[in-house]
């Protein structure tokens, strides 16, 4: 490299007929001085220094007016008039004492914010009056413009409202003074108010029915994304106009909650509120098999310490175990099994865990004196049912897109379920899964069906009085009238020490507690 800078002082005269060189070697030469003229005079031995060409900043790119998209709390309304909206809500204050609301008159407040009914707790609770037993028009008045504010649809709204101080969105006891005033002044709960023992259980399972519905995302926390994508607030609303509670079986269905209450009681034999592996397999007769209730405590599918210490779920745990068996067909007990039959966690339901799951229910058929299947020719069954995207692999998104996908899971695991499909020809079981109209949900149909008979139990244990049984019959009533049957039933005669567990002590995601 040091013959570079010698040569750019040459500079020799191409045309120079006396230099004895050739034109090709004064070409060459032309092109060394030219290369030696580019190179810095001082260059270290051994490096080759590359100039690069500054290239010239670009112009700025003019601004470009892109319009606001993403709305996390809802997108804003612009024919919203706060102003009057606020002189409503003052003029609703002035026809209380001293201008201070207490519970008993926020529903009328609730309407002043044009919010319904039974938003009366959250506004109570947001406003402060949880703590003084009343609010005052100023305070009310500077929470709900803040709300106004900063809150654009009711989604956003809702979860502000119940939301602890900082947060961002709704754990499971941020529900339970809104769901405390449903207990405490709906008309289709009065009799209720004798049995103030049994509003925890009450409040306990609507919450977890709530989450099991709204929380898509499994986090135990709803966002205001989840809220809005869901049905609770519609739920929420009807509950002003519907007399009788029983009629909003999405989540506040008294008889839901007294049917599965009834069913945790039966397999909880100590009455602690825990059940151990032992007694949720008696359910439904030891129809779910040994391999399954293992999944069940093994944490795929529920939360806190106490499973994995003491191997017991507590009876919020039971509500999504029950729902989920006795509706497959749901979103959400699609997860829950599909969660419990991978067994790896990779996503993927493999032939390995499949026939895992099927040699049980083959050992069962076979002590029942029933030829099971190979699982060669059950695996293509199952396999033509769900019709997975890839050969050999079944996922989440494949049981979803099945409509018979309560049939593959009680083919593996619910010994009476598939003896009752394979009864069943595979055409009828199609028909149904298509049908479309207001008809009842799996679920929905066995909490009618178990009503029934818990309230046939009830009276056959009591002596028969004038009309009783006209009050019972005929079934397609069920729904229209609610009885007491705290007040009545004596499986309900809990110990006393029993009533003192309230839903606040449990925390979501720790340990139960046990009952004093």
């Amino acid at each position: 490299m040091a013959v570079l800078p010698a040569l750019s002082k040459l500079r020799p005269d191409p045309l120079s007929p006396g230099d004895g060189l050739s034109g090709s070697a004064h070409a060459l030469l032309r092109c060394l001085c030219a290369l030696a003229s580019l190179m810095p005079a001082q260059l270290p031995r051994g490096v080759l220094q590359v100039q690069t060409r500054k290239e010239e900043p670009l112009p700025p790119a003019a601004s470009l007016s892109i319009p606001t998209f993403y709305f996390p709390r809802g997108r804003p309304q612009d024919a919203v008039n706060v102003d009057a909206t606020i002189a409503k809500i003052e003029r609703t204050f002035a026809q209380f004492p001293h201008e201070r609301a207490t519970m008993g008159d926020m529903g009328r407040v609730a309407k002043a914010c044009g919010c319904p009914l039974y938003w009366k707790g959250p506004l109570f609770c947001g406003a402060g009056g949880e703590r003084t037993g009343s609010v005052s028009v100023h305070k009310f008045v500077a929470m709900w413009r803040k709300v106004l504010q900063s809150c654009h649809d009711d989604a956003a709204k809702f979860v502000h409202l119940l939301m602890s101080p900082g947060g961002n969105s709704l754990a499971q006891e941020d529900f339970i003074p809104f769901l405390q005033d449903v207990v405490n002044t709906h008309p289709g709960l009065a009799f209720l108010k004798e049995a103030s023992e049994f509003h925890s259980r009450y409040i306990t399972t609507v919450i977890q029915r709530i989450f099991y519905t709204v929380n898509r995302s499994w986090s135990g926390r709803i966002t205001c994304a989840e809220l809005r994508r869901s049905t609770f607030l519609q739920n929420v609303a009807l509950l002003e106009d519907e007399v009788d509670i029983n009629q909003l079986t999405e989540f506040f269905s008294y008889e839901h909650f007294y049917v599965i209450y009834c069913k945790f009681w039966e397999l909880d034999t100590d009455h602690d509120l825990l059940i151990d592996a032992q007694d949720l397999a008696r359910h439904n007769d030891h129809a779910i098999s040994t391999k399954m209730i293992e999944r069940v405590f093994s944490g795929a599918v529920t939360r806190g310490k106490k499973v994995q210490k003491e191997g017991k779920i507590s009876y919020a745990d039971f509500v999504w175990f029950l729902i989920s068996e006795e509706d497959k067909k749901t979103p959400t007990s699609i997860e829950y099994w599909f969660r419990c039959m991978d067994l790896d966690g990779d996503g993927v339901l493999s032939m390995f865990e499949l026939e895992y799951f099927y040699e049980e229910q083959c050992r069962r058929l076979d002590s029942m004196a029933v030829e099971a299947l190979p699982f060669e020719d059950c695996l293509c069954q199952m396999l033509d049912l769900v019709k997975p995207q890839s050969e050999g692999r079944i996922t989440l998104h494949d049981l979803k897109r099945c409509k018979l996908a309560n049939v593959f899971f009680d083919t593996f695991f619910n010994i009476e379920k598939y003896l009752d499909h394979e009864q069943r020809e595979q055409i009828s079981l199609f028909r149904e899964s298509e049908s479309e109209g207001p008809e009842l949900s799996d679920w929905e149909r066995y909490a009618a069906e178990e009503y029934d008979i818990l309230v046939a139990e009830e009276a056959m244990g009591e002596p028969w009085e004038d009309g009783y049984e006209a009050e019972l019959s005929p079934v397609d009533q069920k729904l229209s009238a609610l009885r007491s049957p705290l007040a009545q039933r004596p499986f309900f005669e809990v110990p006393t020490g029993l009533g003192a567990v309230e839903l606040y002590e449990y925390e979501r995601g720790g340990d139960d507690l046990p009952p004093s």
